[in-house]
C-alpha cells in the first residue's frame, strides 16, 4: 500500500460499527466502516426472515420457534461483527419484543445466550430514528412529507415540513400483524379483503390526524415498500433504475393490490420481482400503503430503501465522531440553531429577538419578588424566539405547531426535558391559557406546570411589548407594590400599540401572579437600565434611581 493511500485511509476512516435491527418480520444487520462527515461505507449487510412476531398479535407472546431462529440469526451475526472487528455493536428491538409479554425473556435470553444487549425501543424512537433515515437520503428544503416506515407489527407515521418534524403517530398496522389476526392464507376472498380494507381504514382514522398542509409526497420505508418497487420495476422492465428514490403512483399501487389479492399464494410467490418469503404478507401491507396515500390524500409514493437501521448507524456515528473531536461551544452551536429555526420557519426574526430580550428584563426583574428560578430566563428567552416556528404551517393554529416543531427539533446543548418546557411556553405565548387537560402539559411535573404557567404569562406581555413589530421598545421597568406589578415602557416615542397590545395580555399574568398588571410609558431617559439588557452591543450606562413614569395616553381602541 503507499504512503499516499495510507494517509488517505487514516483520515477518511475512524471506527468499523455494527446495527442489529430485531423486527417482527426479519432480523438485519448492517456492518459500516465510519467515515469523517458523518458518512459511512458499508461493509456488509444480512437478513434473516426469523417471523419473531408471528404470534405475538393472538397469543401476546413470542412462540418458541421465531425465539430460536431469531436467536440462531443473532449468534450469526455477531460472529460476522466479530469477524470485521467492529469497535460497537448494538441491538434494537422493535414492536414484537416491545409488546409481547415474555419480551424481558427473550431479551435476557439474548444477553445469555448470544452475549447481546438488547435495547427494545420505543414506537416514537422508532420513527425518529427511521426520519432521520430520510432526511440524509432525500432533500426535504421547503417539502411538506409524510414519512411511513411499516413493519411486521406496526407502521409508525411521521409528519414533516421543510425537514422538521410535526408529529409522529404510531398505528399497530404491521404486514405480519394483520396477516396473522385476520387469517390471510393461500387466497385472499372478496369478504376477507374487504374486512382487511375497513380494518386498516379505521385504525388510521382512530390513530392519526390528517396534516394540515398538503404533503408533497409520501416517503416509504420497510420491506413492503421495497417490495412494491422491484415488483413495479419487473413489470415495466425498469431494471436497471434504482430502488432508492423510485417513483409510484397512488394508481399504481392500487392497481398491484387488485392484480395480487386475486392471485393464490404460489402465484403471488412466482412474480418478478417478489421477495419468496415475503409473498404471504403482501397484501397486508400493499393495503397499509393504499390506506395512507388515501388517508393523507397523497398520489407520489418514493421508496426508501433503508431505515431504522441506517439512522441507528447514523446515531452511532455521531457518537463516535462526538467522542473524538475537541469539546464544543454549544452555547454557539444553540445559538446557531435557533437562528436557523426561526428563520425557516417563521420569518419573525427581529420580533422574536426583541420579545425575547423584553422577556427576559421583566423575568430578571420578577426574580426576586415572585421568587422565580434565574435558571429559568434562558429557557423563556429560547421559546420567545421560536414561538412563531408554526407559521410555516399554519397561521390561526400556529402556537401549537409551534410546540411540535420545537419539541422534535434538536438544540446542541439542550437536555430533552428543557426542551419540552421550551416547547410548552411557547405553545401558551397565545391562545387558550395552559389546561390540565392539555396533552402537552400532562407530561410535566406539578413543579414543572407551574414554572410553564409563569413563564408564559410572561411571554404574552412581553409579545404584546411588540405588537407593532417596530422594536420601538428598548427597555421594561418592574416595579412591585403590594398586589400590583408596575411595568413602565421605555420607548422614544410612545408606544401606544405596544401598550395597548400588553394590556389585552394581562389576563394570565394576573392569574398566575395574583396581581394586578399596569402599564405605562417611561421616555427612554428615565431607564436606569443597562442598555446591553436588551441589546448585548449597546454601550453601558450608569445606573441611577428610576424617575416617576409618565403616564401614557389612552390608546383609541382602549375599551
Amino acid at each position: 500500500m503507499t504512503e499516499d493511500k495510507q494517509i488517505y485511509l487514516s483520515a477518511e476512516m475512524t471506527s468499523r460499527l455494527a446495527a442489529i435491527d430485531i423486527g417482527s418480520n426479519s432480523v438485519r444487520l448492517l456492518v459500516a466502516e465510519a467515515l469523517r462527515g458523518g458518512n459511512y461505507r458499508i461493509l456488509d449487510e444480512e437478513r434473516e426472515p426469523t417471523r419473531l412476531g408471528r404470534t405475538a398479535s393472538s397469543t401476546g407472546q413470542l412462540d418458541d420457534d421465531s425465539m430460536a431462529r431469531t436467536i440462531a440469526a443473532l449468534r450469526s451475526f455477531r460472529q460476522i461483527a466479530a469477524g470485521y472487528q467492529v469497535t460497537s455493536l448494538r441491538t434494537i428491538a422493535t414492536c414484537a419484543v416491545r409488546e409481547a409479554r415474555n419480551g424481558p425473556d427473550f431479551c435476557r435470553r439474548v444477553r445469555e445466550e448470544v452475549g447481546l444487549e438488547v435495547e427494545v425501543i420505543t414506537s416514537e424512537r422508532e420513527a425518529r430514528l427511521a426520519f432521520s433515515s430520510v432526511q440524509h437520503a432525500f432533500d426535504l428544503t421547503g417539502k411538506n412529507v409524510i414519512v411511513a416506515d411499516i413493519g411486521g407489527g406496526s407502521t409508525e407515521v411521521v409528519f414533516a415540513t421543510g425537514g422538521l418534524i410535526e408529529a409522529i403517530f404510531s398505528t399497530p398496522l404491521g404486514a405480519v400483524r394483520l396477516t396473522e389476526q385476520l387469517g390471510i392464507g393461500e387466497t385472499v376472498q372478496p369478504e376477507l379483503f374487504q374486512r382487511l380494507e375497513e380494518e386498516v381504514a379505521s385504525c388510521l382514522k382512530k390513530r392519526t390526524s390528517r396534516p394540515l398542509f398538503a404533503p408533497h409526497f409520501l416517503v416509504g420505508s420497510g420491506g413492503t415498500f421495497t417490495t412494491v418497487a422491484e415488483l413495479m420495476m419487473a413489470a415495466k422492465r425498469e431494471s436497471d433504475l434504482p430502488v432508492a428514490g423510485y417513483s409510484v403512483s397512488h394508481a399504481e399501487v392500487r392497481h398491484l393490490l387488485d392484480q395480487l389479492r386475486k392471485l393464490p399464494l404460489r402465484a403471488r410467490r412466482a412474480m418478478p420481482g417478489m421477495t419468496p418469503d415475503r409473498a404471504d404478507i403482501i397484501i397486508a401491507g400493499l393495503t397499509i400503503i393504499d390506506a395512507l396515500l388515501k388517508r393523507f390524500r397523497v398520489n407520489t409514493l418514493l421508496i426508501h430503501t433503508r431505515g431504522v437501521r441506517d439512522g441507528l448507524m447514523r446515531e452511532m456515528i455521531e457518537e463516535v465522531l462526538g467522542a473524538s473531536l475537541t469539546p464544543v461551544d454549544h452555547s454557539a452551536q444553540r445559538e446557531a440553531a435557533i437562528e436557523r429555526l426561526a428563520s425557516a420557519c417563521s420569518g419573525e426574526l427581529e420580533h422574536g429577538r426583541k420579545v425575547a430580550a423584553l422577556a427576559g428584563r421583566i423575568y430578571e426583574q420578577l426574580t426576586e419578588p415572585f421568587g422565580m428560578a434565574p435558571g429559568d430566563r434562558e429557557l423563556l428567552e429560547c421559546a420567545a424566539r421560536l414561538q412563531d416556528v408554526g407559521y410555516v404551517i399554519n397561521y390561526d393554529q400556529h402556537h401549537k405547531h409551534s410546540y411540535h416543531l420545537i419539541r422534535n427539533s434538536r438544540l446542541p446543548g439542550v437536555r430533552p426535558h428543557d426542551l419540552e418546557l421550551i416547547a410548552n411556553v411557547a405553545r401558551y405565548h397565545r391562545g387558550a391559557h395552559p389546561k390540565r387537560k392539555h396533552e402537552s402539559l400532562t407530561r410535566l411535573t406539578p413543579e414543572d406546570q407551574v414554572r410553564v404557567h409563569r413563564m408564559a404569562a410572561i411571554l404574552r406581555l412581553a409579545g404584546g411589548l411588540d405588537r407593532s413589530r417596530s422594536q420601538q421598545v428598548s427597555d421594561v421597568l418592574v416595579h412591585v407594590k403590594d398586589d400590583t406589578v408596575e411595568m413602565g415602557v421605555v420607548s422614544e416615542l410612545e408606544p401606544q400599540v405596544d401598550i395597548w397590545g400588553a394590556e389585552r395580555r394581562t389576563d394570565l399574568f394576573e392569574k398566575v401572579f395574583q396581581s394586578k398588571v399596569k402599564v405605562r410609558w417611561a421616555q427612554e431617559t428615565d431607564s436606569p437600565a443597562d442598555a446591553t439588557a436588551i441589546d448585548p452591543h449597546a454601550p453601558k450606562k450608569p445606573r441611577g434611581k428610576p424617575k416617576k413614569l409618565r403616564e401614557s395616553g389612552t390608546h383609541p381602541d382602549q375599551g
